[in-house]
């Protein structure tokens, strides 16, 4: 599977084209492109995690990391109007479909924007992510290292990732990596998934 979508910006011509998916309960026409993850619809982990995970605090701000063209981002701005929902990706591309995609949502409670443009003091109730595991144990712990701290008091995060691409160990580490401030479980293992769950206490 390629993997240069979580790098940088596709080299192939940008074809935006319509998909139809279900999310938070309703219908919705989505706008996708080749040179970004999953682009056919919702893919197999981000459904787990999307039916497994509670619903996203209610207020304050709320983060997606990897958006993608916005599943889980269109998701939370939905369930949680009140909330600030900051969506970042390296892929130029995926965040353009992403706020492209909140915009013909109406949904004006998105904050589209690479990594970096996050203000650094911004600490946030719900993290959801399906996070890039292909890119390599390192590449990966440094982005959790870079959001999971970010947890407000109270705090959750959900994460999703295959069990055959290594979901056990990364429990492992988090839990040493984190510390006792946080506590990590797995409350559900789905279609060959699990879902991690990081509370700050």
């Amino acid at each position: 599977m390629a993997t240069s979508h979580y790098f940088s910006s596709p080299q192939e011509p940008f074809q935006p084209r319509a998909v139809e998916v279900e999310l938070a309960g309703r219908q919705v026409s989505v706008s996708t492109a080749g040179g970004i993850f999953s682009p056919d619809g919702v893919d197999k982990g981000t459904q787990v995690l999307l039916r497994g995970a509670p619903a996203p605090a209610q207020q304050g701000d709320l983060l997606d990391v990897g958006c993608g063209w916005g599943p889980m981002t269109l998701t939370m701005a939905m369930l949680s109007p009140q909330a600030t929902i900051w969506a970042v990706d390296v892929n130029e591309r995926a965040r353009t479909l992403c706020r492209q995609n909140a915009s013909a949502l109406g949904l004006d409670n998105v904050e589209v924007c690479p990594p970096e443009e996050v203000p650094a003091e911004t600490e946030f109730s719900t993290v959801w992510s399906n996070p890039p595991i292909r890119v390599g144990k390192a590449v990966l712990h440094q982005i959790l290292q870079q959001w999971l701290p970010r947890l407000a008091t109270g705090g959750e995060a959900w994460l999703v990732v295959q069990k055959n691409l290594g979901a056990d160990s990364l429990q492992r580490w988090l839990s040493a990596e984190l510390g006792a401030q946080y506590s990590v479980d797995r409350p559900q293992t789905s279609k060959g998934f699990r879902l991690l769950h990081v509370v700050r206490r």
